[in-house]
């Protein structure tokens, strides 16, 4: 069996190579899949399997912590201070009380990002497939996926990668968005074009942006480049503007989640060894 991560590729050519020399378990360690051909897998008789829930808090409350420290300018400030620089020229803010929250996505941490939203006091905008009852009470309105973008002065996104959602986040939706509203995307780093964000960025509009995820962030994310060359010229770029705060895809990175994920993982491998399917199967092969 093979332990995978979201930034692992499983194409068809690495499942076929795999199914070849005798692994019969995928076991994924996250929710998103996209990096898993499923049909593929099901052809070749894999069972695969996957993280269908952990703590949503983690995403979302590292959600908040970009666009937070965005607002406020925290890491310019933090890089001042520890030269004895206490000036607050280029530092200031604006409350997001009485402000609008667009969230693009609304499942469990969706909705966790929007009850902190409604603690702030702001306004909140959602776009879905399907209205989360627990987003309605909080007064929350779905709109058209144009108008939540053009009316938001912060817009956080929390849904899957799918074809239908790669750049998502493309030149027309950046292009109605306010000249100084906040992105944050804590999600999958293909909702968003990279290409059309840097042009955005250089264009002098956004206020700022927060990514723990970019979506060639394969090969680069969780190791050690510093002492290298980075040749990824886009991540190099958006690096050098001031207003963009990248991290490494750290959002779910909590003791509570990972606790659940390496629970969950578990489980699911001795569902496999004991014949059983349970809930977080993507690929069921029956074993007689």
């Amino acid at each position: 069996m093979v332990l995978s991560s979201v930034n692992d590729t499983l194409d068809a050519e690495v499942l076929r190579s795999l199914a070849k020399n005798g692994t019969k378990m995928i076991s994924q360690r996250s929710t998103g899949y996209n990096n898993i051909d499923l049909a593929v897998a099901e052809g070749l008789g894999l069972t695969v399997a996957r993280v269908s829930f952990y703590s949503p808090y983690s995403v979302a409350e590292f959600a908040w912590a970009l666009a937070l420290a965005i607002n406020r300018r925290v890491v310019r400030a933090a890089h001042r201070t520890r030269e004895f620089d206490f000036r607050l020229d280029g530092l200031m803010g604006r409350d997001l009380h009485g402000r609008t929250a667009g969230l693009v996505g609304t499942g469990k941490i969706g909705a966790a990002f929007a009850r902190i939203a409604h603690g702030f006091g702001m306004r909140l905008l959602g776009w879905d497939v399907a209205e989360n009852p627990d987003c309605l009470a909080l007064g929350m309105q779905y709109v058209e996926r144009e108008r939540l973008f053009a009316e938001s002065d912060l817009v956080s996104l929390h849904v899957p990668l799918l074809p239908d959602t790669h750049h998502l986040v493309d030149a027309r939706a950046l292009a109605v968005m306010k000249d100084d509203a906040i992105l944050i995307n804590s999600s999958r780093g293909g909702l968003v074009d990279t290409d059309a964000l840097l042009e955005t960025l250089r264009a002098g509009r956004l206020s700022g942006v927060g990514l723990d995820v970019y979506e060639e962030e394969a090969g680069v994310f969780f190791l050690d480049k510093s002492l290298e060359v980075m040749i990824d010229e886009r991540l190099a770029r958006m690096m050098t503007f001031s207003n963009v705060l990248v991290t490494s895809h750290q959002a779910y990175f909590t003791r509570d989640a990972v606790t659940q994920i390496a629970e969950t993982t578990v489980s699911n491998l001795v569902d496999y060894f004991a014949g059983r399917s349970g809930d977080n199967a993507l690929v069921r092969v029956t074993t007689t």
